[in-house]
Formats: C-alpha cells, sequence, structure tokens
C-alpha cells in the first residue's frame, strides 16, 4: 500500500486558488481534495459535500470537542475545520490529498505532520486581488476592503511555505501547481514504500 501526501496550498481571497485546485484535480486523476466543514452559508452554486460540509456552530463545536478536526480556524467570522477522517482515509488508499487552507490551519497542519507539502499561490500585484474581488460581483465594498486588509497578513506568512506560485497567467500557474505536487511523489519517503522499490534496495 501507497500513502498519498498531504498537500497544503494557501492563499488570500482572490489569488485564484480554488480556480488553480480545481482545475489541478480535473488534470490528474491522482490528487483529490479534502471537503473541509464550515459555518458559513453556502455561495451560489456550492454543494454541500461538495465544496464544503456545511455545518451550524453548535455542530462545528461538538466535532472541536471530540476532537475530530486535524486543524480548525476562525476566518472572516466563520469557522472552518478539516475532519483527521476524511485525510486519512484517502490518503490509505494512495491518494494525494489537498487542503485548501488558510495560513493558520496550514501552520498547525504543519506543526502536526511536517512530511506535508506547503503552496502559496500570490496574486501579481494588490491592485490585481482587488480587481478580482471586484469582478467576482460577490463582495461589498467594505468586504473587499476588510479582504485586503486581511490579504496582507496572509501574504507575509507565504515565507514559512515550502512553494510560492505566483498566478499571473493561469495556464502558467497551473502548471507550476501540478510539477510540485507531482514531484513530490517521487520523493524517497513515497518510493520506498513500493514492494518492488523495497527489493531493490534490501529493505
Amino acid at each position: 500500500m501507497i500513502y498519498g501526501q498531504l498537500i497544503l496550498v494557501s492563499a488570500p481571497s482572490g489569488a485564484g486558488k480554488t480556480s488553480l485546485v480545481s482545475a489541478a484535480l480535473e488534470s490528474d486523476p491522482q490528487l483529490v481534495v479534502a471537503v473541509s466543514h464550515t459555518t458559513r452559508e453556502p455561495r451560489i452554486g456550492e454543494e454541500d459535500g461538495v465544496n464544503y460540509h456545511f455545518v451550524d456552530h453548535d455542530k462545528f463545536g461538538h466535532m472541536i470537542t471530540g476532537e475530530e478536526f486535524l486543524e480548525h480556524a476562525e476566518v472572516f467570522d466563520n469557522r472552518y475545520g478539516t475532519s483527521r477522517s476524511e485525510v486519512s482515509g484517502k490518503r490509505e488508499n494512495g491518494q494525494d490529498v489537498i487542503l485548501e487552507i488558510d495560513w493558520q490551519g496550514a501552520a498547525q497542519v504543519r506543526a502536526l505532520m511536517p512530511d506535508a507539502i506547503s503552496i502559496f499561490i500570490l496574486p501579481p500585484s494588490i491592485q490585481a486581488l482587488e480587481d478580482r474581488l471586484v469582478s467576482r460581483g460577490q463582495n461589498t465594498a467594505e468586504s473587499i476592503q476588510r479582504r485586503l486588509g486581511e490579504a496582507s497578513l496572509e501574504m507575509a506568512s507565504a515565507v514559512n511555505f515550502d512553494y510560492l506560485i505566483i498566478n499571473e497567467d493561469f495556464d502558467t500557474a497551473l502548471i507550476q501547481l501540478l510539477c510540485v505536487m507531482r514531484t513530490g511523489r517521487q520523493s524517497t519517503a513515497i518510493q520506498t514504500q513500493r514492494p518492488e522499490i523495497k527489493t531493490l534496495l534490501g529493505l
């Protein structure tokens, strides 16, 4: 049995993280995403169990008490968390599990699982980030300014990640993202799980 990778992908709101991860999932069948739990309301087009597991604050609190989360954090007055069982189950099936996660959650996971690969997606500029948030048409002017303020704090954490990808050209950023994810599969830790490699190396 080959144990899959754990891949952490973070970015400020509007940097294109979700679009890049979605495209990566379409390009590589070995990649899967761990669906997070959240207390926020679904956006238009989002489905429960697909985009997020949408739960109320009471349910989320019970899951914290039961130590069901690998990590959890509060972002923009809503809570987000990653289920331990979902991540471990998929990795045990040999799948590379992607966590779309904020920088606080990524720090928690890295502390628990130092073998995780961490990737931070950056916008080409603050102005480009603002333009993307405006073009969504889903945020008020006040919300956009708040998110831009948070983005500065989030991007300050980027130096703690293993890889940085600037999403200026989407296709280029996608190629870079896939390269990082696929390169990890050739690591000694992953390859020496293979019976044929163990035999070859006398392990």
